[in-house]
């Protein structure tokens, strides 16, 4: 798959690639992409859905493909909000929307692994996303989602590895998430400790369902969110475990990448696809990478 286009001071590039193991198997490419925008003009958020199938898994490439649409449906009916969100620097609010949003997406993979009589780690998928606002003069970038992956910037001529780190376990036992059994703050539903708004009120509406006496467990993963700002001459790549792990672990393909990304124009589509098929040994997994490019 391959897709780009300019929004706003940025353009994007996105590609995803069946690796050469799967080819050599005949097997399907376990990698999902998916690109959209919603809504129009300065108010309108470009989404960038990327997911990986578990490797044991047999219809993993399935469950990709139902993370990013799932995610792209949610992130569709609360554009809006999360677009007014982003461009008032509203982290909190983000951070705690998508949250919710991501979960919701995790539960919908275990009801359809339920559905086909699977265990839940046997239809699941690793999610990471990008959301960026087509207004030219709102330069945060947000990253979030579930699992594995690369989260880096090329910034005067170096990568940076942003992945953000994740809490210690100790620190992810605490009070159930919202949404997810929690009760309102005491005082109002509708703000924080700190005076902000919550996004917790998307405009989603649920269709009623079974009787479910216990609340449905978050992911067994801990919840990844960034938000940053982006400097003029930044490009952003967001990619999946198959082209983060020689990322990180071949010094050579990083060299080669900032020198071929290092101009001030976005390289053409082609040249994209190109870049994100570079052979390394010891490394055949499908590749997925997301490029922003900051005018």
């Amino acid at each position: 798959m391959l897709d780009g286009a300019r929004y706003g001071a940025c353009t994007l590039r996105a590609a995803s690639v069946r690796g050469d193991s799967a080819r050599y198997r005949g097997e399907p490419r376990r990698d999902a992409l998916l690109t959209a925008r919603f809504g129009h003009d300065e108010t309108a958020l470009v989404l960038v859905a990327v997911a990986a199938g578990s490797r044991a898994a047999e219809d993993a490439h399935l469950a990709a493909a139902d993370a990013c649409r799932w995610i792209a449906e949610a992130v569709c009916r609360s554009h809006a909000r999360l677009s007014d969100d982003i461009r008032s620097g509203r982290r909190g609010d983000l951070k705690s929307g998508l949250h919710r949003l991501t979960d919701r997406t995790y539960g919908r993979l275990r009801a359809r692994a339920a559905e086909r009589g699977l265990a839940p780690d046997e239809y699941t998928a690793t999610l990471r996303c990008l959301l960026v606002p087509a207004d030219p003069d709102c330069r945060t970038r947000v990253f979030f989602g579930i699992g594995g992956g690369g989260l880096f910037r090329l910034r005067d001529g170096a990568w940076q590895d942003i992945e953000p780190l994740l809490p210690e376990p100790a620190a992810v036992t605490g009070a159930p998430v919202l949404g997810f059994g929690s009760p309102p703050p005491p005082d109002t539903a509708s703000e924080t400790e700190e005076g902000d708004r919550l996004t917790m009120d998307l405009g989603i509406t649920t269709a009623p369902g079974p009787l479910v006496e216990e609340p449905v467990p978050p992911p067994a993963e801990p919840f990844r969110f960034r938000a940053s700002v982006a400097r003029p001459g930044d490009t952003l790549l967001l990619a999946s475990p198959g082209l983060a792990e020689p990322m990180r672990g071949e010094p050579d393909l990083a060299r080669e990448l900032a020198t071929r990304w290092a101009g001030a124009e976005a390289p053409g589509l082609a040249a994209f696809l190109a870049d994100t098929q570079l052979r390394v040994t010891g490394y055949a997994d499908d590749r997925t990478g997301v490029g922003v490019w900051e005018a």
